[in-house]
């Protein structure tokens, strides 16, 4: 794998980090969304529109974001409630997590569409657990250009600046069970499940799972081949997933594609160029010195 240490710094760009307000469902409680306001080091666009494989204004709104947390609930045993208007109930924040379409008639059973609000902050030790295994999703944070940036403050700058840190064999693993769910899902295996039947109905398979599995090929070959994840996928391969996303592509030929992508994935798993593990020494120094500054400035 390529050293990308050299590579320019990011800069500060601070913005609203205001979030919707609470709801009665886990980890959307009003205290969870303060802690997560209050503590957000970066937020960003994810999803389709920053892949850039979004088609005809499809696609709901995607952020994420990463929280530092207030010192009794590091430290300490404090908890949050479990949604709004629940009393006795409480969980360990981890995360303030929201979906605008909630507000609509119909509240939870809504599925996400154009012009929605889909946000998750997590804390910043659950997101460098997630990071730290290779989780695909958490990990794109760390590479999303700047237009799609809502806020990125000093401790967010030092973090994007050493993603590289996160690159390691388990990242491999993570990106090639994410393909085969994908894969799975869009084909309607035995215990695997559709939630885009009209798809399936015009296409024949899930376009858009299709288009994932893909996508997560070419991104997780880019990752552990130079250490960064190009947003949004570069040329030919971005004209591809979108004629993917269409449905312009017949099934057969996205499996061998898939198939594909599948088996550079394992290659690079056996490369001795990529580590075995992750730099978990230099994640735990700055979560330490991160939240040490955060609440010297917050008492």
């Amino acid at each position: 794998m390529a050293d990308t240490r050299d590579h320019v710094s990011c800069s500060v760009l601070l913005g609203d980090r205001t979030l919707p307000a609470g709801f009665d469902h886990p980890h959307a409680s009003e205290e969870a969304r303060r802690i997560a306001e209050q503590g957000t080091v970066l937020r960003v666009q994810v999803g389709s529109g920053v892949h850039g494989t979004s088609v005809d204004g499809q696609d709901d709104r995607d952020e994420m974001g990463i929280c530092l947390e207030p010192p009794e609930h590091v430290t300490g045993v404090a908890r949050v409630p479990a949604g709004v208007g629940e009393r006795k109930a409480s969980i360990p924040f981890e995360q303030y997590q929201r979906h605008t379409v909630w507000d609509r008639p119909g509240g939870l059973a809504n599925r996400s569409g154009a012009g929605d609000l889909d946000v998750v902050v997590y804390s910043a030790r659950k997101w460098a657990r997630l990071a730290l295994g290779g989780n695909p999703t958490v990990l794109l944070l760390l590479f999303v250009p700047d237009s799609d940036v809502v806020h990125r403050d000093e401790v967010g700058v030092e973090l994007v600046d050493n993603a590289h840190r996160f690159v390691s064999r388990l990242a491999a693993d993570r990106f090639l069970g994410y393909l085969s769910a994908q894969r799975s899902a869009m084909t309607g295996e035995s215990g695997a499940h559709t939630n885009r039947p009209e798809l399936v109905a015009e296409h024949g398979y899930d376009t858009k799972f299709a288009m994932h599995a893909l996508r997560l090929g070419v991104q997780g070959t880019e990752l552990l081949t130079t250490g960064r994840i190009s947003l949004p996928v570069p040329e030919p391969d971005l004209a591809y997933l979108r004629a993917v996303r269409r449905g312009e592509v017949p099934l057969g030929d996205v499996l061998a594609s898939i198939d594909d992508a599948e088996r550079r994935l394992i290659g690079l798993r056996e490369s001795t160029a990529v580590p075995d593990e992750p730099d978990r020494a230099w994640v735990d120094a700055w979560l330490h010195r991160s939240h040490l500054a955060f609440w010297s400035q917050h008492r």
